[in-house]
């Protein structure tokens, strides 16, 4: 089966809990909406240590890039191999981290799944400010944004199911806003261009974290902490 929740931010005891809930097995495939919060430190101890913990669950867990992270492809003990009909980031030490390429399309349970990760960071002020980790190339670029189309174009604007780290602009959940930020100084463009791609796009699902809340509407699946089983929840 294909779970897939989120944002976890480091927090291997999420997964761990849901894998002895749900008694998910090497067979089965997890994934995670990006913020996965292995590579945040660019490989250091601390990173080490979480993927440690949650490779040895033996389950693989498939994420998507967040803007909470760095970029599996320029941390140089990554390399590519294909899993499941596309491209992922992968390191020997933890096989079962597998890291989606942008405009990459995958077969999960007889699906077509695209992954498009990155979002802007609304506390990217606050993180300079405090000497905390930020990301120019969390957003995605636009060599990322032409891959993107040119796979759509592809497959003629149809896929099954979107798997992206925030969402199409006209469904930007407002109530999830974080109170005390002026609005009028965050980025939206990667939702904007998102809500291009949505208007065009047929697709059964699409599935997003970024706004840590679980909620429905249409067809956008919002996953923070709950998880949805793909061949139950998405037609």
């Amino acid at each position: 089966m294909i779970y897939i929740t989120g944002d976890i931010h480091g927090e291997v005891f999420r997964v761990a809990e849901a894998v002895d809930r749900y008694k998910i097995t090497a067979e089965d495939v997890i994934v995670i909406l990006g913020d996965v919060g292995m590579n945040y430190y660019g490989n250091n101890h601390g990173d080490r240590h979480r993927k440690k913990k949650l490779n040895k669950l033996g389950v693989p867990v498939f994420c998507i890039h967040g803007n909470h992270e760095m970029r599996p492809g320029t941390i140089d003990t990554y390399h590519e191999v294909q899993w499941h009909g596309g491209t992922v980031y992968v390191e020997d030490e933890y096989p079962n981290l597998l890291f989606a390429k942008d405009g990459e399309v995958y077969d999960l349970d007889g699906r077509k799944a695209i992954a498009i990760g990155g979002a802007y960071s609304v506390d990217k002020w606050y993180r300079l400010w405090m000497d905390m980790n930020w990301f120019p190339d969390e957003q995605p670029s636009a060599e990322i944004k032409a891959r993107v189309e040119k796979k759509l174009e592809e497959l003629n604007w149809k896929v099954d199911v979107v798997l992206s780290h925030t969402c199409p602009e006209r469904y930007m959940p407002v109530e999830a806003f974080l109170s005390g930020i002026d609005q009028s100084t965050v980025d939206n463009s990667t939702e904007e261009w998102l809500g291009r791609i949505e208007g065009k796009l047929d697709y059964k699902a699409w599935c997003c974290g970024h706004w840590h809340i679980n909620k429905r509407i249409d067809e956008i699946h919002f996953l923070f902490e709950s998880y949805e089983v793909l061949d139950r929840e998405i037609p």
